[in-house]
């Protein structure tokens, strides 16, 4: 008898299903990973079989720097948002600033700078106004560059050709994917609390190419060196503000960018970062709570002054 879980009305899974996600869009998920991504389809009510959701394993190799991200697509991140209600779409096209001196046939075929994609939210207090809601996206931050390697005249031995390329869809489909870039960052300011802890795909590529590429390369001192460049050694994904990317945080310097960030943060970027970030600060939290308890009293002190900056202010 095949037992059936249901992840949200109308969408059931039997065992016989639950195990063909596993052999693709979760295959490199072990137990506890693949229970995580489950529950996470089933509680944010999206389907792995019509490909809005998947999951990405970095370092899976090395258990203890093996860390999961979930990843769905930007039609996956709409549906989201539209369940809320509360969402609309633009009609305008994206706008893509490019430069002529950024082009470079291998890792900026069209020169693109950036992408600026707007959504509009339904404003809660004004019923029949919506407000625009920007995303921002550049090019340098998302693409996913990687370097070529070759053989050394030693055996195992590899060595970088000074050449880098763009991978996946990049090459063929830059302004679609720097422009899903941006559109998953407006999703995600306009519904942090929705969207928390699932990046869209194309955020996701260059932390994919570079793990991928590492995990080619051979020598302590290539490992090192990968280590240095992606920052997983221990680290964990944030975002620290509505217009920045997300970015893997090294453990011991998380505290240290929270503080910084605190002293710059008004309310709505204090109640921003805490709501698309809930999933990694409980995960900072249970790994370096010391750290963590550090992080939540800069918060807390900024929320403190500007809730006195606002009792000082004339009625």
């Amino acid at each position: 008898m095949n037992a059936i879980v249901q992840l949200r009305p109308g969408a059931e899974y039997t065992g016989a299903q639950l195990a063909l996600i596993k052999r693709t869009v979760a295959k490199d998920t072990n137990t506890d990973e693949f229970d995580l991504f489950m529950s996470v389809a089933k509680m944010k009510g999206l389907d792995p079989f019509s490909k809005q959701l998947s999951a990405i394993v970095f370092n899976k190799d090395k258990a203890d720097k093996r860390n999961m991200s979930i990843i769905t697509t930007i039609d996956g991140m709409r549906a989201i948002a539209a369940r809320s209600g509360r969402y609309r779409p633009d009609e305008a096209e994206p706008i893509i600033e490019y430069d002529p001196e950024a082009k470079n046939p291998q890792t900026n075929p069209l020169g693109i700078v950036k992408a600026v994609v707007r959504i509009w939210i339904a404003d809660t207090t004004k019923p029949g106004a919506w407000n625009p809601v920007t995303g921002f996206a550049y090019w340098d931050e998302f693409a996913p560059i990687k370097d070529e390697w070759e053989w050394g005249e030693k055996k195992g031995e590899r060595k970088k050709t000074g050449k880098q390329t763009l991978d996946g869809n990049w090459p063929k489909m830059g302004r679609v994917m720097i422009c899903k870039c941006a559109e998953a960052q407006a999703i995600r300011k306009a519904f942090p609390e929705d969207l928390s802890g699932l990046y869209e795909g194309a955020e996701m590529d260059r932390a994919t190419v570079i793990d991928v590429t590492a995990s080619e390369i051979i020598g302590a001192h290539d490992e090192e060196n990968r280590l240095r460049r992606i920052g997983a050694a221990n680290s964990i994904m944030f975002q620290m503000t509505g217009a920045s990317p997300l970015e893997p945080i090294p453990l011991g310097q998380i505290a240290d960018r929270i503080v910084e960030a605190a002293k710059e943060f008004d309310l709505q970027q204090i109640r921003f970062f805490e709501s698309a970030n809930t999933h990694p600060l409980r995960e900072f939290w249970a790994r370096a709570p010391t750290d963590a308890l550090e992080a939540k009293k800069a918060l807390e002190t900024r929320k403190a002054e500007l809730a006195a900056e606002a009792d000082r202010e004339p009625a």
